[in-house]
């Protein structure tokens, strides 16, 4: 049996006959292309780096884990910040109310027939400049008010309960509040008028301090978030080690292995942080319609005019997106920040083992 290698280094004379001519090394290949020389030790053709799954696997249970993590810090930060605006945009409301409106309470006395009070005062108040308008309030609406302490179906007439009328000013208009009182304090007996500058004081006080308080919990919230992404990183790094240490030392940029763990935190960020402001806003949907179908009682009522209808409007739900984007970038750059320390450390490491 003649030996392979000595017919193709034996001259064409001396092959035996049939046997087949040795091709060339770049037979088949197009004149110009260069010639690629095999390798035992290629990876097979479905390794790809590119997709990042062959270092940071996307399905584990952690990276499930992190993502419901994300999605309660995001759905912790997106309602803190509509219960902000939502405290903002009442404090607001408030600021404004007090502007336009005060109130007038008569007390009942047995020598005072209450309904003539009621419109003598109206006559004697609308005489002064700056107001526009004077309602008393009927007995009706005094029963509703009172519904939430007393209860339903109360009478009035058997009640010492005082009555009350509301005073609209004119826009930008600014009464003599104090000789107001001098006129209904010597002309009616009774009467009081509260413009509610201290009541509304304090609460606008409250909600401001209620407010930062919010917005140091937001920012809590994302630290927080940096801080489990960081911890999360090492996790994968660890759990990767070798992966990573084999790359880097076979000369793949230390850019590249942040970018693979960047990319796979990012979509785990998005997803969570997307999934916890969905649930946010749907929690401020559903207030506004039961805030919306519950106007009529009296408890509704007390709590439109304490948080109004606890609707955030489009800033509130832009501020969502805001966040759930904020979130997502969070992630993805302290993702890259400790890669690249981490890889940082290994180049370091190396330098030294040289020298």
């Amino acid at each position: 049996m003649t030996d392979p290698q000595t017919i193709r280094a034996a001259p064409p004379e001396q092959r035996l006959a049939g046997e087949p001519l040795p091709q060339p090394a770049d037979a088949g290949k197009k004149p110009g292309a260069e010639p690629v020389a095999p390798s035992r030790n290629a990876p097979p053709a479905r390794f790809n780096l590119r997709s990042g799954r062959n270092i940071v696997p996307r399905e584990s249970i952690a990276g499930q884990a992190l993502s419901i993590v994300i999605a309660i810090m995001a759905f912790l930060a997106c309602l803190t910040l509509g219960a902000v605006a939502v405290v903002a945009d009442t404090a607001s409301t408030w600021q404004s109310d007090v502007s336009r409106e005060v109130t007038i309470q008569l007390k009942p006395f047995d020598d005072v027939e209450m309904e003539a009070a009621l419109r003598d005062a109206r006559t004697l108040v609308s005489g002064f400049e700056g107001i526009g308008s004077v309602t008393i309030l009927d007995k009706a609406d005094t029963a509703r008010l009172l519904e939430p302490w007393l209860g339903s179906g109360i009478d009035i007439d058997e009640l010492p309960v005082p009555r009350l009328l509301t005073v609209q000013l004119e826009e930008g208009a600014q009464p003599d509040f104090e000789a107001i009182r001098a006129a209904l304090s010597a002309k009616v007996p009774g009467a009081t008028l509260d413009d509610h500058r201290a009541w509304v004081g304090r609460l606008v006080a409250m909600a401001w301090t209620t407010i930062a308080i919010g917005m140091a919990i937001l920012v809590l919230v994302l630290t927080a978030t940096v801080l489990t992404v960081v911890f999360a990183t090492r996790g994968a790094m660890a759990g990767n080690r070798d992966i990573v240490e084999v790359l880097h030392f076979v000369g793949a940029d230390s850019r590249f292995i942040a970018r693979e763990f960047q990319r796979h935190f990012l979509v785990l960020a998005f997803r969570g942080a997307l999934a916890g402001g969905a649930g946010a806003g749907a929690v401020f949907v559903g207030l506004a319609l039961w805030a919306h179908v519950s106007r009529a009682t009296p408890q509704g009522d007390q709590i439109t005019a304490l948080f109004g209808g606890f609707s955030i409007g489009l800033l509130g739900y832009t501020g969502i997106a805001a966040i759930i984007g904020i979130i997502a970038l969070l992630a993805a750059a302290t993702s890259r920040f400790t890669v690249l320390r981490h890889v940082g450390g290994l180049e370091t490491y190396g330098r030294r083992q040289t020298e």
